[in-house]
Formats: C-alpha cells, structure tokens, sequence
C-alpha cells in the first residue's frame, strides 16, 4: 500500500514539472493600442470623421490648446468643430477634428 502511494506521488510529481516549467508564447505584435492617445496632436490639417466630441468638450479641447477666447463653434457636414478664437493676441480660426488634433488655419 505505501509502495503504491509512493509510486503514485512521484508519478503525479513529475508528470507536472513540466507544465509548470513552460513558458507563455512570445507576443506575435506590438502591444500598442488602434488608437493613438498620446496627447499629441497627429495631424497637421483636420481629419474628416464621424465627431462624438459635445460643443463643450470641443471648446475646452480648444483652451487646452492654449487658445481664448473661443467663439462662433460650429460643427462642419465632415463632422470637424470649427470656431474663432485667440492665441498671444492674434485671432484664427481653429478645429478640433474627431481624433481631437486642434488646429489653427494657415
């Protein structure tokens, strides 16, 4: 009976290394998400897209540009928040594109 118990332990003991032992697969991609949310802006020009920012998340997107005094915001038929506004004094006009990229007319 000890013999049987014994030889059942050791079995069980060593039948279970080595699935302990193996390691997990390497990553086959990037670990980077489908959208870049760096903070940054990523685009030079307002991207056309379907926009679910509110006029108020458009204009404070807008000040945090570093831009004041933010008026007449509309939103385009390309979904892309355009307003005027004021930044070191001189008034242009801004977007905020769906992806949030702030930018000022050229």
């Amino acid at each position: 009976m000890k013999r049987t118990l014994i030889v059942l332990l050791a079995t069980a003991v060593l039948s279970a290394s080595p699935a302990m032992g193996q390691n997990r697969p390497a990553q086959s991609g990037p670990n980077n998400s489908a959208v870049n949310s760096s903070g940054q802006n990523n685009s030079s020009a307002p991207v056309a897209g379907r926009n679910s920012f509110t006029e108020g998340q458009a204009k404070s997107r807008i000040e945090e540009a570093g831009y004041s005094n933010v008026t007449s915001l509309k939103k385009d038929d390309d979904g892309v928040w355009r307003a005027k506004a004021n930044k070191g004094g001189s008034p242009t006009n801004v977007s905020v594109d769906f992806q949030g990229n702030v930018n000022s007319a050229k």
